[in-house]
């Protein structure tokens, strides 16, 4: 017999986050010391790259958010797996980006508890009350003792079984010292149970006048039973609601598609699972399919709607070397595209990331109705007592019965659950609904700033404008032609990055002129280009930039200045070329202003924010875009530096300011900001400094932004007095204030019935956010 040899492993473990790589998937890797580590995305890769032995001497990092729960009230409470918080008692809900659609197990087990306690409490609630409400007996062969004795039966599975969790939560809050919403529910129904089982089994404990004719004490097993079946009916309501407020990000995730039509070498197609598609890989996309994953153009034409992820309804054109976003809809057209990033790397993951993330984090409006939630407990099980002594003093006979009412219907109705949940429900279904309309919301501190906004300071290029500058003029001075003109400056900013320089290098192309090379390229910054160009021997020394340049090598542009102020006027960006140290020429460069941008600075002014141009183009080209567009004021010429110190100023003058834009030389100002906005296709700096990022680079974004701001704040504000004007009513009736004046006793089961509807009301109301108009 031979040995089979051993076959090689077909799994592997990430070291960086311990997940299982599936090696024939394509997965990334790396070499250490001999030994190859698969990774499950290239994000771990460089993790590890970068400091290998952190990764292999330690643990590896927890698995992706998903088997991670935490609650909504307080963020601050993680666990693995479900279960119910140690705070406030609440259903935990899972972290970031859930793994699978996987069924809610509370929801699931509270149904089925409902099931059972609904029917049982019903028939208890018709035995008892038919004969206070109506004279009924529906049980006449029954004797009175037996009927009792059929109210226990009946009672106890739904209070011992289908209310035990109420009763878990409740002595689990008595142990850790956070009284909440299940130390009162325990509290109540407990104490309506256990005098109900005692007056049942044992009547002669009690003073001869709590007796009947019959020696039977008054019991409330109908109450226990109801109060049960109510609040299991609204923790259902609840949690079912609360399942909808996630529904922003499972639409999201439902947007890309589970497979992709990859093209082989060959030029055939096969349909791949899109866990499957790598880097690199060409994928075909037909006229009504999504686009499945980010990646670039390299073959075909077609309309995207990408309306799913920027909330603008008209659809984009798209060619070769234009970008195309995962989860988009292709149009009519078809075309090829080759992926760009996969795996959390795409664009789909991070906005998902990030709606997750905030919808976690907590606003500052929240801070008042913790501090309140903390005496709330206490102070109602203190007013609970206050009312079962003064009923138990002063009440009418039988007294012991009408303290018990008072104090459990006190206990009963007071939901500090309601409280707790105002705010934290409302920012989940928030951000939700701003990712569908291409807002991001990092977190809900930049929420509640964004509503308060009212002066937004905004770039010019890029935000205001198109962001894509064309060459408009050439103008020779000094006997130099215009071609020669445009040929040196071509030659200079052809190993330029700056906007402007895209525009000469395409309008050389465009006018079929020669660009030379050119030596010792040099980027003055904030002025300009210099640099030599032409084959004579050491070349011509050649200046491209704005006056400040000319005037450091002392170059005369007085010859021009008409007609450079004529350009300037007609909202054009002018730059002057010298060449040994004489003008040669100037060349203007216009960024058309978007077409949206008339109508979105007035939708601005009609949300009452003043908006403020900052910008390092010349004061005369911002001032005609400002002019055109309404902006109620200019400042230009503006470095980085100068853009901080303005929205410094703006803030020390009593503004709330937000500002938008798009560049590494707004990020400063991004970061400073109260509010800093940044346009999706911008600088990663700039995204990353900023608290809110438009996926479309669109003024747009902003007004819906606001919008959004404004009405959750407002919802947040209307969950608050819902809450704390319930518990002001609902407490001192279920006390009894009324009763000397209306003879009235509020019953435990009408409280656990608002009580109940109180948590289910906040939730509603705050899925309304879904449906606001942006």
């Amino acid at each position: 017999m031979t040995d089979t040899p051993p076959q090689p492993a077909e799994t592997a473990v990430d070291p960086v986050c311990g997940m299982t790589v599936d090696l024939q998937a394509g997965k990334p890797s790396a070499e250490h010391d001999g030994t190859t580590y698969h990774f499950c995305s290239n994000g771990c890769r460089e993790k590890f790259t970068a400091d290998p032995e952190r990764y292999l001497n330690g643990a590896p990092e927890p698995a992706p958010p998903g088997t991670l729960y935490t609650c909504p009230m307080h963020p601050e409470v993680v666990q693995e797996g479900p279960g119910a918080c140690p705070i406030c008692g609440m259903a935990l809900e899972p972290m970031g980006i859930p793994a699978e659609d996987a069924p809610n197990e509370e929801l699931i087990d509270f149904t089925r508890r409902l099931w059972v306690a609904a029917p049982l409490a019903l028939v208890v609630a018709a035995i008892e009350m038919s004969g206070h409400l109506f004279g009924l007996d529906l049980l006449p062969f029954l004797s009175p003792p037996a009927k009792q004795w059929l109210l226990f039966a009946l009672a106890t599975p739904v209070v011992l079984w289908c209310g035990w969790p109420f009763f878990v939560r409740g002595m689990q809050s008595l142990r850790t010292g956070h009284l909440n919403m299940f130390t009162l529910i325990g509290l109540g129904t407990g104490a309506a149970y256990l005098y109900s089982v005692v007056g049942t089994f044992a009547p002669s404990l009690f003073p001869e006048s709590m007796r009947d004719a019959h020696g039977l004490v008054p019991v409330y097993f109908e109450a226990a039973a109801v109060i049960v079946a109510l609040v299991l009916l609204g923790q259902v309501l609840e949690l079912r609601a609360r399942e909808k407020t996630g529904g922003a990000i499972r639409a999201l995730l439902d947007l890309a598609p589970k497979t992709a039509l990859r093209v082989r070498d060959g030029g055939e197609t096969e349909t791949v699972p899109l866990a499957e598609v790598q880097v690199g890989d060409v994928l075909r996309v037909r006229p009504g399919d999504q686009v499945p994953i980010d990646g670039t153009v390299i073959d075909g034409r077609s309309q995207v709607d990408e309306s799913m992820l920027t909330g603008e309804p008209v659809p984009v054109a798209k060619t070769a070397n234009d970008t195309v976003t995962g989860g988009t809809l292709n149009g009519t057209g078809s075309f090829d595209m080759r992926v760009d990033r996969t795996g959390a790397e795409t664009t789909l993951s991070q906005v998902v990331h990030m709606v997750a993330e905030a919808q976690r984090s907590r606003a500052p409006i929240q801070r008042l109705a913790d501090a309140v939630a903390g005496y709330f407990v206490p102070a109602v099980i203190a007013v609970a007592v206050v009312a079962f002594v003064v009923w138990l003093l002063v009440g009418p006979a039988p007294p012991l019965a009408y303290a018990l009412v008072a104090a459990v219907s006190v206990l009963i109705i007071a939901c500090p659950c309601a409280l707790g949940l105002a705010t934290p429900i409302s920012i989940m279904v928030a951000t939700g609904r701003g990712a569908q309309a291409g807002v991001l919301i990092r977190n809900a501190a930049a929420l509640e700033r964004l509503a308060k906004v009212d002066t937004l300071v905004v770039d010019k290029t890029g935000t205001l404008t198109e962001g894509k500058p064309t060459l408009t003029d050439v103008e020779a001075a000094n006997g130099y032609t215009k071609t020669k003109v445009l040929g040196f400056a071509a030659a200079l900013e052809a190993g330029s990055e700056h906007p402007l320089a895209a525009a000469i290098l395409k309008g050389a192309e465009d006018r079929s002129v020669k660009v030379e090379k050119a030596r010792d390229f040099e980027a003055v910054t904030g002025k300009g280009v210099v640099g030599r160009v032409g084959g004579t021997i050491g070349g011509h020394a050649v200046r491209l930039g704005n006056a400040q340049l000319m005037d450091d090598h002392r170059i005369n542009i007085l010859s021009v200045e008409d007609t450079v102020t004529r350009l300037r006027k007609e909202g054009k960006t002018v730059v002057y070329l010298a060449v040994d140290n004489r003008l040669a020429g100037i060349l203007a460069v216009t960024d058309p202003i978007r077409e949206s941008a008339k109508e979105t600075v007035a939708a601005l002014h009609g949300l009452g924010l003043r908006l403020v141009m900052a910008t390092g183009d010349n004061v005369t080209t911002a001032r005609s875009v400002a002019d055109q567009l309404g902006v109620d004021e200019v400042h230009a010429g503006l470095t980085p530096g100068e853009k901080l110190e303005l929205v410094e100023e703006l803030e020390k003058s009593g503004a709330v300011v937000a500002m938008a834009g798009d560049g590494i030389n707004d990020a400063p100002a991004l970061a400073k900001a109260d509010v800093g906005i940044a346009m999706g296709t911008g600088a990663d700096v700039a995204v990353e400094s900023a608290d809110m990022t438009l996926l479309k680079s669109d003024l747009r974004g902003v007004v819906r932004g606001v919008k959004l701001a404004r009405a959750t704040m407002a919802n947040i504000k209307q969950n608050l007095f819902f809450a704390f004007f319930y518990n002001a009513i609902g407490v001192p009736l279920a006390a009894g204030v009324v009763y000397p004046v209306a003879g009235i006793m509020l019953s435990p089961m009408i409280a656990a019935a608002a009580m109940s509807l109180s948590s289910v009301s906040v939730v509603g109301n705050a899925l309304r956010l879904r449906r606001v108009e942006l």
